[in-house]
């Protein structure tokens, strides 16, 4: 990921179920997919953001968004939080 930085600036929520929570309520800004994520899990926050109008990234692995976000472990997906 290129933006490593940028993602733990900013105010981030990490995992399926808050991301797909921002998404819902409106409040997501941009969500991060992991590629090698569970198709069950990244279908639906795709499918979600499609509808919601949200901007999808995708990132090539766990690890690599993981690290993005700051944490020591994979993760599937994480949404940028609106201000």
């Amino acid at each position: 990921m290129s933006n490593d930085r940028g993602l733990q600036d900013a105010h981030v929520k990490i995992g399926t179920k808050q991301t797909m929570r921002m998404v819902e309520l409106g409040r997501a800004e941009e969500v991060y997919v992991a590629e090698d994520a569970d198709p069950r899990l990244t279908s639906k926050i795709i499918a979600l953001c499609n509808q919601h109008g949200v901007k999808l990234t995708y990132v090539d692995t766990m690890h690599d968004l993981g690290k993005a976000c700051g944490i020591e472990v994979g993760a599937a997906m994480a949404a940028i939080v609106k201000r």
